[in-house]
């Protein structure tokens, strides 16, 4: 059972020790505000196209910052950096409490306090991934990067189950006072961390063209490149989210407004995600890391194939497809979380200093804008061919699609990591 349950080793450094406790925190409060933002929206107007908004009013600046914010971890101390920006998102936190407190129902008000958030996130994130290589040992980045997601998706879980109990009882305001008093956690961790110059770093301060550089580097890194296309090809094809109420209402016949078979397809995967992580205990042991992440796509891939299947067949056998559906659901969350451990990883290991952040940054994008995408063709071809067909279908082209990746790039396959001796593994805080 030890070689299977999630590496700890990573927490014997102190800096990280202290980011990843500080973030059980941070991470349930900041569900909660992902949770309240919607809901104060739907309540303040009854127009879900306005709650639609904060996709948009999400996602470009998440584009924007996180590509500059790449650029930016690539120049300045890294420290520093995730000094101001978790700051700044204390203060936007702090702002969502106040409006709700004042009984505010504006809306742009809302929209745009959420694109500053998510704009201070975008930067925050790929500083925080850049940073890790500098903590610890390149082959205990798997690890780490486990037991960060692992927390990550229990707080997918926890905060909306506990904003949805809450709000009836406490309101908006209450939980957006949760989030900002939480987030301090997190800045006494950054507040400790030793410096972090970039090593390599470019004098001037990034522009476009700093942008731009990393794209160019990355082109000319067909392993790091690969490991975006095939994250892609997953989500893309493989995302089946958007067809969740229209599963549970037709399929399985809950009712319109949501109930408990809608929230169990959306708490499936992040289940599969901590699961995953809380038994990842063999990912420090595996050097083929190309090779594990191409073997996890595949396993999503048939896991999202299976789940659709499972809806197909829901007719005649409702309640042992729904297990099924839920258990390759769970399944495919697992996978998914194996497969960014082992990405993330080759990432911050392969790439040089100066261009960590960057990359990272490309990372947030590709995490974030692949299950958008997904969103719009899963939508459109349940319209044409049902909601289980679309699942099923974009589940068989996530295997095709990255088995061919697979074949015309097998420099991707055949990357490994370099073990560290282990008197080196960890570098102490």
């Amino acid at each position: 059972m030890r070689g299977l349950l999630a590496d700890t080793r990573p927490l014997r450094n102190d800096h990280f020790r202290r980011l990843w406790v500080a973030n059980i925190v941070t991470v349930v409060g900041a569900q909660l505000t992902v949770v309240a933002v919607p809901a104060q929206i739907y309540a303040d107007t009854g127009s879900s196209a306005y709650v639609g908004l904060t996709g948009l009013f999400g996602l470009v600046p998440l584009v924007v910052f996180g590509l500059y914010g790449g650029a930016l971890a690539d120049v300045f101390d890294r420290r520093s950096i995730l000094r101001v920006t978790t700051v700044g998102l204390i203060a936007t936190s702090a702002l969502f409490a106040v409006q709700a407190f004042a009984g505010s129902t504006n809306v742009w008000l809302l929209l745009c306090l959420f694109a500053l958030q998510q704009a201070f996130f975008a930067v925050n994130q790929p500083t925080r991934s850049a940073v890790l290589p500098k903590l610890l040992a390149p082959d205990l980045l798997p690890a780490a990067n486990s037991l960060n997601m692992t927390v990550f998706q229990a707080g997918a879980i926890a905060g909306p189950l506990v904003a949805g109990v809450l709000i009836p009882f406490t309101g908006f305001a209450w939980l957006y006072a949760v989030d900002t008093l939480t987030l301090f956690a997190t800045l006494g961790a950054v507040l400790r961390l030793p410096a972090l110059a970039v090593e390599g770093a470019a004098t001037q301060v990034p522009g476009v063209r700093a942008v731009i550089d990393g794209f160019t580097y990355l082109r000319s890194q067909p392993v790091l490149l690969m490991s975006f296309v095939v994250d892609l090809i997953a989500m893309v094809f493989g995302m089946p989210r958007a067809l969740f109420p229209e599963i549970a209402a037709v399929d399985f016949d809950g009712p319109g407004e949501g109930g408990l078979v809608f929230a169990l397809l959306f708490a499936a995967i992040p289940a599969g995600a901590v699961l995953g992580g809380v038994f990842s205990g063999w990912v420090s042991r595996i050097s083929r890391q190309g090779l594990a992440v191409v073997l996890c796509i595949l396993v999503w891939g048939a896991a999202m194939a299976g789940f659709g299947l499972a809806v197909v067949l829901a007719e005649q056998w409702r309640t042992p497809m729904l297990l099924l559906a839920l258990l390759m659901l769970v399944v495919g969350g697992a996978a998914d979380m194996v497969s960014a451990a082992f990405r993330t990883s080759m990432l911050q290991s392969a790439a040089t200093d100066a261009m960590r952040g960057r990359l990272q940054g490309v990372f947030i994008v590709v995490v974030a804008g692949g299950p958008r995408v997904a969103d719009v063709l899963h939508g459109a071809t349940a319209a044409s061919v049902g909601a289980g067909a679309a699942a099923a279908g974009g589940g068989v082209l996530v295997v095709v699609g990255t088995v061919v990746a697979a074949l015309v790039v097998p420099s991707f396959v055949r990357y490994r990591i370099t073990r560290t001796p282990p008197t080196a593994a960890v570098r102490e805080g």
